[in-house]
């Protein structure tokens, strides 16, 4: 029998010991081990690789520790633009939403894109319309209202200055979460969402939603979800790229992931990291910035909670 394996993350970069009290230091680490033990008692269960990822997500994104759903950053309008996909490795079936304002949950509609629509991606209005046909549920803006995030959209509403997240220091924290997993039967699943940039113009969309770029899954190779900043991970088709390392050129997990974060990313200016899993259960999670906020648990193996450079 395969060995089940999930991991997540809530974010990349700059994030030292020095930046988070220890007060949130234990809020965030609870959290992760929250949603990833959730996901992976799904898995345990004989639940799917894609049950297990949608639940972590959704859970991540409940949370107002993280850039998506209910702690999405705010808009140049003082909105909330959210992004989510989600993928399935054993058919190559996935759903994306893009742009849309007042669902609770992305990650759940993009779900119901990839279950119930012949399209991969929906985006804005259309897409707030499939979920009304669908029973999602949708939330009032107070639900997406959080002090400390307004507070750091103030400080640049003004100006044309955006954010990678609502970190003090501007573009040095990307705020995405995201799962990959392995379930019993070896099949594999990723899910992705965030909120995007703080004081983002134009319905700007990032490598989230994007399959290839910001997630991606494949039985034959692996799981992918990203973070970072979504125009470099683009650029170059980050999430694909590990696959087709793995695929074409016979390179393993690691290998792959330290190719294309470490080396490919580095060169083109790109910051961020992301999470990856096998069918085998092997993990990586690679990152060339200060710190992801990271978590994993393997088969009966202890839960791995991390959140700066080893």
């Amino acid at each position: 029998m395969p060995k089940t394996a999930i991991a997540i993350h809530g974010g990349a970069g700059t994030i030292t010991q020095a930046s988070l009290s220890a007060e949130q230091d234990k809020a965030y680490r609870l959290a992760l081990t929250k949603a990833v033990e959730a996901g992976h008692k799904v898995l345990e269960n004989g639940g799917t690789a894609l049950e297990a990822v949608e639940l972590s997500v959704v859970l991540l994104e409940d949370s107002p520790l993280f850039n998506a759903g209910k702690g999405s950053v705010f808009t140049k309008e003082g909105k909330h633009e959210m992004d989510a996909a989600i993928m399935c490795g054993k058919t190559l079936e996935a759903g994306a939403v893009a742009g849309v304002r007042s669902i609770k949950n992305p990650i759940k509609l993009a779900n119901a894109i990839m279950e119930h629509s012949d399209h991969v991606m929906l985006s804005g209005y259309g897409a707030e319309e499939f979920a009304l046909s669908y029973g999602l549920e949708f939330a009032p803006e107070t639900y997406f209202f959080d002090k400390y995030r307004y507070k750091q959209w103030s400080e640049v509403r003004d100006s044309d200055i955006f954010m990678l997240d609502h970190a003090e220091q501007r573009d040095e924290k990307f705020g995405t979460v995201g799962a990959v997993a392995v379930d019993m039967e070896g099949n594999l699943a990723a899910a992705t969402s965030t909120g995007g940039m703080t004081n983002k113009r134009y319905n700007r969309i990032g490598d989230t939603p994007i399959i290839g770029s910001g997630t991606y899954a494949n039985n034959s190779t692996c799981a992918i979800s990203c973070t970072g900043h979504g125009e470099f991970f683009m650029r170059a088709v980050v999430a694909y790229d590990v696959s087709c390392l793995m695929e074409y050129k016979g390179y393993t997990l690691q290998e792959a992931c330290e190719e294309v974060v470490m080396k490919k990313l580095v060169k083109l200016g790109g910051e961020g990291g992301l999470i990856a899993v096998t069918a085998a259960g092997d993990i990586a999670m690679p990152f060339n910035s200060e710190g992801m906020y990271r978590a994993c648990k393997v088969g009966k193996q202890a839960t791995y909670v991390e959140i700066y450079k080893s």
